[in-house]
Protein backbone atom coordinates (compact mmCIF):
# COMPACT_ATOMS: atom_id res chain seq x y z
CA UNK A 1 0.00 0.00 0.00
CA UNK A 2 0.87 3.27 -1.00
CA UNK A 3 0.70 5.42 2.98
CA UNK A 4 0.65 9.42 2.03
CA UNK A 5 1.40 11.65 4.75
CA UNK A 6 0.71 15.57 4.20
CA UNK A 7 1.65 18.90 6.04
CA UNK A 8 -1.00 19.45 8.82
CA UNK A 9 -2.46 22.83 7.49
CA UNK A 10 -4.76 24.08 10.78
CA UNK A 11 -3.53 26.93 12.32
CA UNK A 12 0.16 26.71 13.82
CA UNK A 13 -0.46 22.81 13.51
CA UNK A 14 2.98 21.53 13.60
CA UNK A 15 2.78 17.95 14.52
CA UNK A 16 2.83 15.21 11.76
CA UNK A 17 1.02 12.02 11.01
CA UNK A 18 4.10 10.00 10.79
CA UNK A 19 7.42 10.12 12.15
CA UNK A 20 10.75 9.34 10.63
CA UNK A 21 10.78 5.88 12.59
CA UNK A 22 6.74 4.92 11.54
CA UNK A 23 7.91 5.64 8.26
CA UNK A 24 10.93 3.18 8.35
CA UNK A 25 8.51 1.05 9.99
CA UNK A 26 5.73 1.45 7.30
CA UNK A 27 8.64 0.61 4.27
CA UNK A 28 10.05 -2.47 6.39
CA UNK A 29 6.51 -4.12 5.84
CA UNK A 30 6.37 -3.59 2.51
CA UNK A 31 4.51 -0.67 1.78
CA UNK A 32 5.64 2.91 0.28
CA UNK A 33 5.38 6.10 1.78
CA UNK A 34 5.11 9.76 0.37
CA UNK A 35 5.73 12.61 2.40
CA UNK A 36 4.67 16.07 1.92
CA UNK A 37 7.49 18.51 2.02
CA UNK A 38 6.91 21.74 -0.14
CA UNK A 39 4.39 23.51 -0.35
CA UNK A 40 1.99 22.93 -2.44
CA UNK A 41 2.97 19.08 -2.96
CA UNK A 42 -0.03 18.17 -1.23
CA UNK A 43 -2.48 17.37 -4.17
CA UNK A 44 0.22 14.56 -5.45
CA UNK A 45 -0.03 12.98 -1.86
CA UNK A 46 -3.78 12.75 -1.92
CA UNK A 47 -3.59 11.98 -6.12
CA UNK A 48 -1.20 9.07 -5.15
CA UNK A 49 -1.67 7.58 -1.93
CA UNK A 50 -3.99 4.76 -0.38
CA UNK A 51 -4.07 5.80 2.53
CA UNK A 52 -3.30 9.25 4.07
CA UNK A 53 -2.68 9.31 7.58
CA UNK A 54 -2.59 12.86 9.31
CA UNK A 55 -3.10 14.37 13.08
CA UNK A 56 -5.94 16.79 12.06
CA UNK A 57 -9.26 16.62 10.92
CA UNK A 58 -9.08 17.51 7.23
CA UNK A 59 -10.12 20.99 6.10
CA UNK A 60 -12.38 21.91 3.02
CA UNK A 61 -9.48 21.94 0.43
CA UNK A 62 -7.96 18.43 1.45
CA UNK A 63 -11.90 16.80 1.52
CA UNK A 64 -12.11 18.26 -1.84
CA UNK A 65 -8.73 15.82 -3.07
CA UNK A 66 -10.21 12.86 -1.44
CA UNK A 67 -11.26 10.09 -3.58
CA UNK A 68 -13.79 7.11 -3.38
CA UNK A 69 -12.04 4.29 -2.06
CA UNK A 70 -9.20 5.73 0.04
CA UNK A 71 -8.22 5.31 3.70
CA UNK A 72 -8.17 8.28 5.90
CA UNK A 73 -6.65 7.55 9.01
CA UNK A 74 -6.47 10.84 11.65
CA UNK A 75 -8.44 12.27 14.57
CA UNK A 76 -12.10 13.65 12.96
CA UNK A 77 -14.20 14.82 15.92
CA UNK A 78 -17.40 14.94 13.95
CA UNK A 79 -20.36 15.19 15.96
CA UNK A 80 -19.94 19.05 15.98
CA UNK A 81 -19.26 19.41 12.50
CA UNK A 82 -21.80 18.71 9.98
CA UNK A 83 -19.94 20.36 6.94
CA UNK A 84 -17.01 18.12 7.76
CA UNK A 85 -19.51 15.00 7.78
CA UNK A 86 -21.21 15.98 4.64
CA UNK A 87 -17.85 16.65 2.43
CA UNK A 88 -16.51 13.01 3.98
CA UNK A 89 -19.71 11.27 2.83
CA UNK A 90 -19.55 13.09 -0.55
CA UNK A 91 -16.04 11.75 -1.02
CA UNK A 92 -16.87 8.07 -1.09
CA UNK A 93 -13.60 8.16 1.12
CA UNK A 94 -13.42 5.97 4.31
CA UNK A 95 -12.95 8.05 7.63
CA UNK A 96 -11.23 6.15 10.61
CA UNK A 97 -11.23 8.62 13.43
CA UNK A 98 -8.61 7.65 16.15
CA UNK A 99 -10.55 9.34 18.97
CA UNK A 100 -13.29 6.47 18.80
CA UNK A 101 -11.06 3.43 18.06
CA UNK A 102 -10.94 1.08 21.01
CA UNK A 103 -9.46 -1.41 23.69
CA UNK A 104 -9.59 -4.15 25.35
CA UNK A 105 -10.24 -2.38 29.16
CA UNK A 106 -13.19 0.20 27.36
CA UNK A 107 -10.75 3.01 26.74
CA UNK A 108 -9.54 4.91 24.08
CA UNK A 109 -5.88 4.31 22.96
CA UNK A 110 -4.99 6.79 20.41
CA UNK A 111 -6.87 9.02 22.39
CA UNK A 112 -5.63 8.68 25.59
CA UNK A 113 -1.78 9.68 24.84
CA UNK A 114 -3.40 13.06 23.13
CA UNK A 115 -5.26 13.42 26.69
CA UNK A 116 -2.39 13.29 28.75
CA UNK A 117 -0.69 16.16 26.89
CA UNK A 118 -4.45 17.76 26.52
CA UNK A 119 -4.85 17.57 30.78
CA UNK A 120 -1.15 18.76 31.49
CA UNK A 121 -1.06 21.47 29.15
CA UNK A 122 -4.32 23.11 30.38
CA UNK A 123 -2.91 23.85 33.35
CA UNK A 124 0.01 25.56 32.05
CA UNK A 125 -2.30 27.51 29.56
CA UNK A 126 -4.62 28.53 32.49
CA UNK A 127 -1.93 29.66 34.58
CA UNK A 128 -0.53 31.77 31.78
CA UNK A 129 -4.20 33.22 30.84
CA UNK A 130 -4.42 33.55 35.21
CA UNK A 131 -1.67 36.46 34.61
CA UNK A 132 -2.76 40.27 34.42
CA UNK A 133 -1.69 41.24 30.92
CA UNK A 134 -4.03 38.10 29.76
CA UNK A 135 -7.09 40.24 31.24
CA UNK A 136 -7.06 37.20 34.45
CA UNK A 137 -7.00 37.80 38.09
CA UNK A 138 -3.08 38.38 38.57
CA UNK A 139 -2.67 34.73 40.57
CA UNK A 140 -0.11 32.42 41.16
CA UNK A 141 -1.88 28.77 41.36
CA UNK A 142 0.10 28.05 44.14
CA UNK A 143 0.00 31.34 45.68
CA UNK A 144 3.29 31.79 48.16
CA UNK A 145 3.25 31.92 52.40
CA UNK A 146 0.60 33.67 53.41
CA UNK A 147 -1.23 34.30 50.72
CA UNK A 148 -3.94 31.37 49.36
CA UNK A 149 -3.68 29.19 46.19
CA UNK A 150 -5.34 29.57 43.61
CA UNK A 151 -9.06 27.62 43.33
CA UNK A 152 -8.71 25.04 40.26
CA UNK A 153 -11.74 23.22 39.22
CA UNK A 154 -11.78 20.33 37.25
CA UNK A 155 -14.89 18.70 34.72
CA UNK A 156 -14.42 15.25 34.52
CA UNK A 157 -11.52 12.60 35.86
CA UNK A 158 -10.73 10.41 32.85
CA UNK A 159 -7.26 10.93 31.25
CA UNK A 160 -7.85 14.76 30.72
CA UNK A 161 -9.07 15.26 34.22
CA UNK A 162 -6.52 13.12 36.08
CA UNK A 163 -3.75 14.71 33.86
CA UNK A 164 -4.58 18.24 34.65
CA UNK A 165 -5.13 17.49 38.57
CA UNK A 166 -1.53 15.51 38.51
CA UNK A 167 0.13 19.47 37.30
CA UNK A 168 -2.64 21.43 39.56
CA UNK A 169 -1.82 20.00 42.48
CA UNK A 170 2.08 19.98 41.51
CA UNK A 171 1.88 23.54 41.26
CA UNK A 172 0.21 23.61 44.81
CA UNK A 173 -2.80 24.75 43.83
CA UNK A 174 -6.40 23.91 45.61
CA UNK A 175 -8.02 21.54 43.31
CA UNK A 176 -11.53 19.50 43.02
CA UNK A 177 -12.66 17.02 40.44
CA UNK A 178 -16.36 17.29 39.34
CA UNK A 179 -17.41 13.68 37.40
CA UNK A 180 -20.46 11.69 37.65
CA UNK A 181 -18.51 8.19 37.76
CA UNK A 182 -18.22 6.86 41.71
CA UNK A 183 -15.84 4.59 41.01
CA UNK A 184 -13.46 7.31 39.05
CA UNK A 185 -13.80 9.74 41.90
CA UNK A 186 -12.54 6.91 44.32
CA UNK A 187 -9.89 5.91 42.51
CA UNK A 188 -8.70 9.11 42.10
CA UNK A 189 -9.27 10.25 45.69
CA UNK A 190 -6.58 6.86 46.56
CA UNK A 191 -4.56 8.01 43.87
CA UNK A 192 -3.92 11.75 45.26
CA UNK A 193 -5.31 11.43 49.03
CA UNK A 194 -5.87 14.71 50.71
CA UNK A 195 -4.69 16.83 47.77
CA UNK A 196 -7.64 16.29 45.71
CA UNK A 197 -11.43 17.30 46.51
CA UNK A 198 -13.82 14.93 44.75
CA UNK A 199 -17.04 16.14 44.20
CA UNK A 200 -20.28 14.23 42.73
CA UNK A 201 -21.72 15.80 39.68
CA UNK A 202 -25.00 17.84 39.95
CA UNK A 203 -26.30 20.78 38.78
CA UNK A 204 -25.79 22.34 42.23
CA UNK A 205 -22.46 21.36 42.39
CA UNK A 206 -21.20 22.37 39.38
CA UNK A 207 -22.85 25.82 39.49
CA UNK A 208 -21.13 26.27 43.69
CA UNK A 209 -17.69 25.02 42.18
CA UNK A 210 -17.40 27.11 38.78
CA UNK A 211 -18.40 30.51 40.61
CA UNK A 212 -15.71 30.01 43.12
CA UNK A 213 -13.13 29.20 41.27
CA UNK A 214 -10.18 30.58 39.61
CA UNK A 215 -9.69 28.55 37.03
CA UNK A 216 -11.91 25.85 35.21
CA UNK A 217 -10.74 23.44 32.82
CA UNK A 218 -13.56 21.39 31.17
CA UNK A 219 -12.46 17.61 30.50
CA UNK A 220 -15.71 16.17 29.73
CA UNK A 221 -15.80 13.20 27.33
CA UNK A 222 -18.60 11.30 25.86
CA UNK A 223 -16.67 9.09 23.06
CA UNK A 224 -17.29 10.08 19.42
CA UNK A 225 -20.51 12.59 20.38
CA UNK A 226 -21.26 15.82 21.33
CA UNK A 227 -19.61 17.32 24.48
CA UNK A 228 -22.49 17.92 27.15
CA UNK A 229 -23.00 21.17 28.09
CA UNK A 230 -22.31 20.96 31.85
CA UNK A 231 -21.33 24.88 32.94
CA UNK A 232 -24.17 27.38 31.98
CA UNK A 233 -23.72 31.12 31.01
CA UNK A 234 -25.60 32.11 33.95
CA UNK A 235 -22.75 30.15 35.98
CA UNK A 236 -20.02 31.89 34.16
CA UNK A 237 -21.99 35.32 34.72
CA UNK A 238 -21.49 34.69 38.23
CA UNK A 239 -17.82 33.71 37.99
CA UNK A 240 -15.07 35.82 39.49
CA UNK A 241 -13.84 38.57 37.43
CA UNK A 242 -10.48 37.35 35.51
CA UNK A 243 -11.28 33.82 36.45
CA UNK A 244 -10.18 31.52 33.58
CA UNK A 245 -12.12 28.60 31.24
CA UNK A 246 -9.97 26.06 29.26
CA UNK A 247 -12.21 23.94 27.30
CA UNK A 248 -10.35 21.31 26.59
CA UNK A 249 -13.47 19.22 25.09
CA UNK A 250 -14.01 22.29 22.69
CA UNK A 251 -12.76 19.88 19.84
CA UNK A 252 -16.28 18.28 20.79
CA UNK A 253 -18.25 21.22 20.97
CA UNK A 254 -17.57 21.85 24.60
CA UNK A 255 -18.78 21.74 27.82
CA UNK A 256 -19.28 24.82 28.35
CA UNK A 257 -22.14 27.22 26.84
CA UNK A 258 -19.83 30.60 26.41
CA UNK A 259 -17.09 28.38 24.34
CA UNK A 260 -16.08 28.24 20.78
CA UNK A 261 -13.04 27.59 18.98
CA UNK A 262 -10.15 29.71 19.09
CA UNK A 263 -6.37 29.52 17.41
CA UNK A 264 -2.82 29.98 18.69
CA UNK A 265 -3.10 32.99 16.78
CA UNK A 266 -5.58 34.10 19.00
CA UNK A 267 -6.11 32.23 21.85
CA UNK A 268 -8.47 33.85 24.32
CA UNK A 269 -11.71 35.75 24.64
CA UNK A 270 -13.52 37.29 27.13
CA UNK A 271 -17.15 36.58 28.33
CA UNK A 272 -18.29 38.67 31.09
CA UNK A 273 -14.26 39.34 32.87
CA UNK A 274 -14.09 35.78 32.24
CA UNK A 275 -10.51 34.64 30.12
CA UNK A 276 -11.17 31.61 27.63
CA UNK A 277 -8.73 29.22 25.86
CA UNK A 278 -10.25 27.16 23.98
CA UNK A 279 -7.65 26.31 21.01
CA UNK A 280 -8.75 23.46 19.37
CA UNK A 281 -5.62 22.33 17.97
CA UNK A 282 -3.67 22.98 21.39
CA UNK A 283 -1.09 20.19 21.28
CA UNK A 284 0.15 21.62 17.80
CA UNK A 285 2.11 24.05 20.38
CA UNK A 286 4.14 21.19 21.73
CA UNK A 287 4.14 18.92 18.57
CA UNK A 288 7.10 16.83 18.95
CA UNK A 289 5.96 15.16 22.54
CA UNK A 290 2.38 15.18 21.16
CA UNK A 291 3.55 13.47 17.92
CA UNK A 292 5.97 10.66 19.27
CA UNK A 293 3.16 10.10 22.06
CA UNK A 294 0.26 9.64 19.08
CA UNK A 295 2.91 7.88 16.85
CA UNK A 296 3.68 5.36 19.51
CA UNK A 297 -0.01 4.12 19.63
CA UNK A 298 -1.53 4.26 15.89
CA UNK A 299 1.68 2.72 14.45
CA UNK A 300 0.37 -0.88 15.23
CA UNK A 301 -3.10 0.02 13.89
CA UNK A 302 -1.86 1.90 10.95
CA UNK A 303 0.42 -1.57 10.27
CA UNK A 304 -2.71 -3.25 10.73
CA UNK A 305 -4.54 -1.08 7.93
CA UNK A 306 -1.57 -1.14 5.59
CA UNK A 307 -0.71 -4.60 5.61
CA UNK A 308 -4.22 -6.43 6.04
CA UNK A 309 -6.13 -3.45 3.61
CA UNK A 310 -9.02 -1.68 5.98
CA UNK A 311 -11.65 -4.32 5.48
CA UNK A 312 -9.82 -7.44 6.96
CA UNK A 313 -8.37 -5.40 9.62
CA UNK A 314 -11.77 -4.63 10.66
CA UNK A 315 -13.00 -7.60 10.60
CA UNK A 316 -9.77 -8.97 12.76
CA UNK A 317 -10.19 -6.03 15.36
CA UNK A 318 -13.61 -5.19 16.60
CA UNK A 319 -11.48 -2.31 17.84
CA UNK A 320 -10.27 -0.56 15.14
CA UNK A 321 -13.65 -1.37 13.02
CA UNK A 322 -15.07 1.27 16.43
CA UNK A 323 -13.02 3.79 14.49
CA UNK A 324 -15.01 3.58 11.50
CA UNK A 325 -16.87 6.90 10.95
CA UNK A 326 -17.72 7.10 7.56
CA UNK A 327 -17.65 4.29 4.79
CA UNK A 328 -19.10 4.34 0.78
CA UNK A 329 -20.71 7.58 1.65
CA UNK A 330 -22.21 6.32 4.81
CA UNK A 331 -22.37 7.94 8.74
CA UNK A 332 -20.92 4.50 10.68
CA UNK A 333 -20.85 5.74 13.83
CA UNK A 334 -23.42 5.67 15.85
CA UNK A 335 -23.23 9.02 17.89
CA UNK A 336 -21.92 11.10 15.20
CA UNK A 337 -25.20 9.86 13.10
CA UNK A 338 -27.45 10.71 16.28
CA UNK A 339 -25.93 14.19 17.05
CA UNK A 340 -26.00 15.16 13.37
CA UNK A 341 -29.34 13.41 12.37
CA UNK A 342 -28.21 11.28 9.41
CA UNK A 343 -28.78 7.70 8.93
CA UNK A 344 -26.82 5.10 10.44
CA UNK A 345 -25.20 2.01 9.59
CA UNK A 346 -23.77 -0.15 11.41
CA UNK A 347 -20.05 -1.13 10.23
CA UNK A 348 -21.25 -4.79 10.14
CA UNK A 349 -23.15 -3.99 7.15
CA UNK A 350 -21.19 -1.86 4.67
CA UNK A 351 -17.91 -3.91 5.39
Amino acid sequence: MLIGVPKEIKNHEYRVGLTPTAVREAVHHGHGVVVETNAGAAADVFAKADMIVKVNEPQAGEIAMLRHGQVLFTYLHLSPDPDQTKGLMASGATAIAYETVTDNFGGLPLLAPMSEVAGRMAIQAGAHCLEMYQGGRGALLGGVAGVPAADVLILGGGVVGSNAARIAIGSEARVTVIDLNICRLKELDDQFGASLNTIYSTVDSIEKHVMNSDLVIGAVLVPGAAAPRLVTEEMVKGMRRGAVIVDVAIDQGGCIETTHATTHDNPTYRVYDVVHYCVANMLGAVARTSTFALNNATLPFMLALADKGFAQAMRDDPHLKAGLNVHGGKVTHEAVARDLDLDYRAPDDVL
